[in-house]
């Protein structure tokens, strides 16, 4: 995922509307069926219109208001869209404080219109990151003839391709990773015949020897260190097999993990033979934000796919000394899963070294088919738990990511 810092002030007064528009004549103590649920969430200053729809409605009419003086009435048919530039305006003023949405709804069923309860919306003074990156691809199990690596920004709808394989459809483009959240330098994968790990660096494109240096193992899951001169890789056997019981269709599952670093300044694919042995299997790694640091997952084999419910990942750290490449003697492990239970995946570390946020689920490494697959944060450098069962629900959570100012979480 990338993100671009985006700074902008704007000077204004009220943007009381002079539109004419109809009064609801009857009140609901409820609270409007608007979606997507905004209600008394807290919003970036910066972020994009949140428009919104309310079903079965012939006519949506909302008052924005904030301490008491009105800002803005927006009407619309079955959806409410504001206008980007004085919902910009708005949530300058706004900032730090509540926004107070008044919503009524004229229908079938209310032809007079009604009146909902307002709701609230804190604008934090906390900007969120410009643009974001993402693989945009059709649901299934195994077909990639359209897709795509696409940038988003989250001030605006503005939508960009990356990077997309309508050259050759037989190529499954994935696991892109940017060097410190910078456009100018990021890798991604593309599978199938001819395929490689694409490397964008200060403007040029390569493909890096991954297969043909050092073990000659191919890369799975990157992490940028923060400084942008290496990247760590696990090198995964990957195979997914259908379950003929159960919720679940299928489970995806390594077969061999192992991790390796790539030097972008020498080319050459760096080993420590710990990582590179069938005793033991290690995936998803990721840097501190000093660089200090390697986090990963990591597992004793098991019988695969028949003993995937034993399969448990806990979390590990190696130090590592960015002059030499080398990782440290001491391997420590944050979480133990054969202990405490469960199965660690993505760790994600904020930029400001405070959190560490990664998916646990009950067993295995692939938490999206895992309807139990749950967010959880640890405080650094104790360890201690930070409850963040607001992030979580029924299904499974996971690919996750942190804002350059360590202030959100971005996650499906």
């Amino acid at each position: 995922m990338s993100f671009k810092w985006f700074v902008g002030m704007i000077s204004v007064g009220l943007l009381i509307s002079c539109q004419n528009v109809r009064e609801a004549q009857s009140v609901d103590e409820g609270y409007p069926p608007v979606f997507p649920d905004y209600m008394f969430t807290s919003i970036p200053y910066n972020i994009a219109p949140l428009n919104f729809e309310v079903k079965d409605a012939q006519e949506i009419r909302a008052d924005f208001g904030c301490g008491g003086s009105s800002l803005l009435t927006v009407t619309g048919g079955q959806e409410i869209r504001i206008p980007e530039k004085k919902w910009k305006e708005m949530l300058d003023i706004s900032k730090g404080k509540e926004l107070e949405i008044t919503v009524s709804v004229w229908s079938s069923s209310s032809p007079e219109g009604v009146r909902y309860r307002p709701f609230t919306i804190r604008v934090t003074p906390d900007a969120i990151d410009e643009w974001i990156a993402y693989r945009l691809i059709e649901p299934g199990y195994e077909g990639w003839n359209v897709l795509g690596i696409y940038q988003r920004n989250l001030t605006s709808f503005e939508e960009k391709e990356i990077v997309s394989n309508r050259a050759d459809k037989g190529k499954c483009i994935n696991c892109h990773s940017f060097a410190d959240y910078s456009p100018q330098q990021m890798m991604f994968h593309v599978r199938g015949e001819g395929g490689g790990t694409a490397l964008w660096k200060d403007g040029e494109l390569s493909k890096l020897p991954l297969e043909t240096t050092g073990p000659k193992k191919s890369g799975t899951y990157p992490m940028w260190h923060p400084h942008g001169r290496y990247i760590v890789f696990s090198s995964n056997v990957t195979r997914q097999s259908f379950l003929s019981e159960g919720e679940k269709a299928l489970e995806v599952y390594d077969l061999q993990s192992d991790l390796i670093l790539y030097d972008t300044q020498t080319k050459s694919v760096l080993t420590d033979p710990r990582f590179m042995d069938e005793a033991h299997w290690e995936t998803f790694p990721a840097w501190s934000a000093d660089g200090k640091w390697l986090y990963y997952c990591g597992a004793l084999p098991c019988q695969m796919p028949m003993d995937y419910k034993k399969l448990r990942y806990s979390l590990c750290r190696v130090g590592f000394d960015e002059q030499t490449g080398r990782f440290g003697e001491r391997i420590d492990t944050i979480y133990n899963a054969e202990r405490a239970g469960g199965s660690v995946s993505f760790p994600r570390l904020s930029p400001d070294g405070r959190y560490l946020l990664y998916t646990k689920a009950a067993c295995a490494t692939f938490p999206i088919w895992h309807k139990e697959s749950d967010l959880k944060m640890m405080k650094l450098p104790g360890g201690e738990e930070v409850d963040v069962e607001i992030l979580n629900s029924g299904e499974a959570e996971s690919y996750h990511s942190w804002s350059s100012n360590s202030r959100w979480i971005l996650f499906s």
